[in-house]
């Protein structure tokens, strides 16, 4: 049935173009501001909320602690970030924005994941209830149903910047 095989076509485009628009903002990022999606979402993080414990913030945008590790070691090599000891508690350690850091952190677009969120939050709830049950749908589909993902859209492997 040539109606089946093109909406079949449709939908494998649509999934195709999702995955291409995360992967042209993640290089236009490298490439512009020599950073990843989700060094972006901490250092946003970190203007808004700072100083803050690697936890917090590993909590905060909802990433593992590895993660944050990883990112905050790559943003304070780039002179983005500060870890200081916190002076109440020497064993804990304090991250916040250096002032190159914070300028950046105001001059880059915001990520794709929130400009995305913003417009799904506008959404009716009965829309943002199709379109969870179809993409839960079409992650059993592609047998990703174990596959961990957070919620921050990111194209792999990322650009490391060093």
């Amino acid at each position: 049935m040539p109606g089946r095989n093109n909406l079949e076509e449709n939908i494998l485009r649509s999934l195709r173009k999702i995955t291409r628009a995360v992967d042209l903002y993640s290089r236009q990022l490298s490439r512009q501001y020599q950073l990843t999606g989700p060094q972006v979402v901490c250092m946003r993080q970190l203007l808004a909320d700072a100083p803050m414990t690697a936890g917090k913030l590993a909590h905060s945008v909802s990433l593992s602690q590895a993660t944050i590790t990883g990112i905050l070691d790559r943003l304070e090599v780039q002179g983005v970030v500060v870890r200081q000891r916190c002076t109440q508690d020497r064993r804990r350690v304090l991250v916040s924005l250096s002032e190159r850091g914070q300028e950046l952190a105001t001059k880059v677009p915001s990520p794709l994941q929130e400009r995305f969120a913003e417009r799904l939050r506008k959404l009716p709830e009965e829309n943002r209830v199709v379109i969870d049950t179809v993409l839960q749908q079409v992650v059993g589909m592609m047998e990703a149903k174990n596959i961990e993902a957070e919620p921050i859209l990111q194209s792999d492997p990322p650009p490391v910047i060093d």
